[in-house]
């Protein structure tokens, strides 16, 4: 068998350069709004991983997403918090290529918002956080000075399986620029035993605290190979765990923003 040798070079022709390569932070800049749904079933399937945001409403999580992004208004922070009951998706990749997608889920535990909204979007937090297959990571968001709350620590059970079985967790502690070194230190101590099988941050979008290392991890999370598809959490458990009761699939209807 006879091997045909290479074609040389044409002399003062430039060889093909590869594209720089991405940083995470280049990577999270390219994210776009995707779709926003008021309902579970409204939202798309969706292949690429998913890394959802959650948090009490004024811990700051559109800050930290506009910080991340370096996009001033990609996440809305609506003036009446508590009000916005919707989940935004944004898509991540460069050339228009998606590889991976934010979810920004409504904020919760604000006093003025009626209970049975409440409930509501309990349930709906539940039913997302435990069936949405594609689901690779979540980032609760959390205001040091006020520590985790019992709504937070309810979030904590029903995600808690899957974050067992593989699912990325991190407690972000946001607005750290407001804590002294000592008062960092002991909260980030803490929510690392808070955090169970996963993580915990500092974070200031003021100061650019720890914006970079959660770039690196968000991206870690999307680019990581994927694991055995066939280990899928059961979610009566988790759901039950908000109130939600297997079978009753129907949400109630939003209110605007």
């Amino acid at each position: 068998m006879s091997i045909k040798p290479t074609a040389a070079p044409v002399s003062g022709t430039a060889a093909p350069t590869s594209p720089p390569p991405v940083t995470p932070m280049g990577w999270m800049h390219t994210a776009r709004f995707l779709t926003t749904a008021a309902q579970l079933h409204h939202l798309p399937p969706i292949a690429v991983p998913e890394i959802a945001f959650v948090g009490r409403s004024n811990a700051g999580k559109s800050t930290c997403i506009n910080t991340l992004t370096q996009q001033k208004q990609l996440a809305y922070a609506s003036k009446r918090p508590g009000r916005t009951q919707h989940i935004n998706l944004f898509s991540l990749g460069k050339q228009g290529l998606t590889d991976a997608v934010l979810a920004d889920l409504p904020g919760y535990g604000y006093a003025a918002v009626p209970k049975q909204d409440k409930i509501r979007w309990q349930r709906v937090m539940a039913n997302y956080l435990v069936t949405r297959e594609n689901l690779k990571g979540i980032v609760l968001l959390c205001d040091p000075r006020l520590g985790l709350t019992e709504l937070d620590e309810v979030l904590l059970d029903v995600i808690r399986p899957r974050v067992q079985e593989g699912l990325k967790f991190l407690i972000l502690l946001t607005k750290a620029d407001k804590l002294t070194r000592v008062e960092g230190a002991k909260a980030l101590s803490i929510a690392r035993l808070q955090a169970g099988g996963g993580e915990a941050k500092l974070f200031s979008a003021l100061k650019k605290q720890g914006v970079d290392e959660v770039a690196q991890l968000l991206w870690d999370w999307s680019h990581e190979a994927p694991s055995d598809p066939d280990a899928a959490q059961s979610p009566t458990a988790a759901q039950t765990a908000l109130g939600h009761e297997p079978g009753n699939e129907e949400d109630e209807p939003p209110s605007e923003d």
